[in-house]
């Protein structure tokens, strides 16, 4: 079976039993490091913050599942872990996660005249995130979003 046919089932069973738990896939990474073949996953909730536990508990259940069904045939590492504060926000549901939380947006096309926009992520609707600025309130569509980061403070 081809790499990326693999990777496509592991997404729908790994997606199928993480409907029934409350977590949602963020990622997922199905690669050779050296000689060692690695399942990253990555989850998160709906609204952020999972713990330790939780990862090791969806490891070993996504490990009994990817047995039995056998898939993938290679030996690999498998992982499940938080995507981390850092990560980029790049779906809808990744943005829903962070309201009331600063970004940095990097767009594809000007937004009132910039390319770049900072500020509290207010809203989000079908198609665009709503952020409020230092000097106003602005509507970016999704489709100019290019990166998109969450403002880390310490």
């Amino acid at each position: 079976m081809v790499r990326q046919e693999i990777v496509v089932q592991l997404k729908e069973i790994i997606n199928e039993y993480l409907s029934n738990t409350g977590f949602d896939l963020v990622d997922l990474i199905y690669k050779y490091e050296g000689r060692d073949l690695f399942l990253r996953v990555f989850i998160d909730k709906p609204e952020g913050g999972i713990t330790l536990q939780e990862c090791a508990r969806v490891n070993t259940e996504i490990s009994m599942i990817l047995d039995e069904k056998g898939i993938p045939e290679q030996k690999y590492i498998l992982e499940v872990s938080s995507p981390g504060l850092d990560r980029p926000l790049t779906t809808r549901k990744d943005f829903l996660r962070c309201i009331k939380r600063k970004a940095t947006f990097f767009l594809s096309e000007p937004v009132n005249g910039k390319l770049e926009l900072s500020g509290l992520i207010s809203g989000v609707t079908e198609d665009a995130v709503e952020i409020k600025t230092e000097q106003q309130i602005v509507m970016i569509p999704l489709s100019k979003i290019k990166k998109a980061k969450q403002i880390i403070n310490n």
